[in-house]
């Protein structure tokens, strides 16, 4: 789906919104299949915390995290922004989804969730009416970050205040940087920071679960552990 989304690019806009409809549908509003955030969940209860994630699909606010504790670093499934990178706003886009899977011919379920109907017709095209636009008539893309015009909104920026915020407070204490399934798309973000801040900090501990990429510099060996398996089992047992 990730990999469509650059195909549908150069496809009119009836057809690439039609398919965004349905990535961000199912990426942004269904809830994920395991209960891999809830048992992550339940091993912080009673712990000071904070998540940072590249993630894009709210299934960390699904499970119930706190939303103060939270910063999505590379935008949200759930919000547009113009085109216009100049207006720093976004806008949530729930309503436009359901409506633009509806005009494609998805029915839902009795769990309310949509589905290809029975015939199996569904269209490859919206109605240029529903094609999306921001609330000046901006036309609109994606809230996610892909080059310098990715918008840092406010809620963006708090989220990010706050994070730094922990960071400061538990400088040089007894921190655990845990990091689940990052890989190297974008290891600035999150693998190596907490590899930074574990070399910096002769009481941290780094710990990696990751199904094929679980490494860790030699400098920081003694302070890590590296666990290479299906992260959802890891979190299972540690339950």
């Amino acid at each position: 789906m990730y990999t469509g989304g650059f195909v549908v690019m150069r496809a009119a806009p009836e057809v690439s919104w039609a398919y965004w409809a349905r990535h961000i549908y199912f990426n942004r509003f269904i809830r994920a299949p395991k209960p891999v955030y809830q048992d992550l969940l339940s091993l912080l209860d009673g712990k000071d915390y904070f998540v940072i994630t590249t993630n894009v699909d709210h299934q960390f606010q699904y499970a119930g995290f706190d939303k103060k504790r939270l910063f999505y670093t590379q935008g949200d499934y759930g919000l547009f922004q113009s085109i216009d990178p100049k207006v720093q706003e976004t806008f949530d886009n729930e309503a436009w989804t359901m409506r633009a899977m509806e005009a494609q011919g998805f029915v839902r379920d009795e769990a309310g969730i949509f589905r290809i109907p029975e015939n199996g017709t569904v269209s490859m095209k919206l109605p240029t009416e529903l094609i999306p636009t921001a609330p000046n008539g901006d036309p609109v893309t994606m809230n996610l970050r892909s080059d310098e015009s990715f918008v840092e909104d406010a809620g963006w920026r708090k989220a990010s205040a706050a994070y730094s915020d922990f960071l400061r407070r538990h400088e040089n204490l007894h921190v655990l940087y845990l990091e689940i399934g990052v890989g190297a798309n974008t290891p600035v973000i999150i693998k190596y920071p907490f590899w930074q801040m574990t070399r910096d900090n002769s009481r941290a501990v780094y710990a990696c679960l990751n199904f094929d990429e679980a490494v860790c510099p030699k400098e920081i060996e003694q302070q890590s552990v590296c666990i290479q398996a299906d992260a959802g089992e890891i979190l299972r047992m540690l339950r």
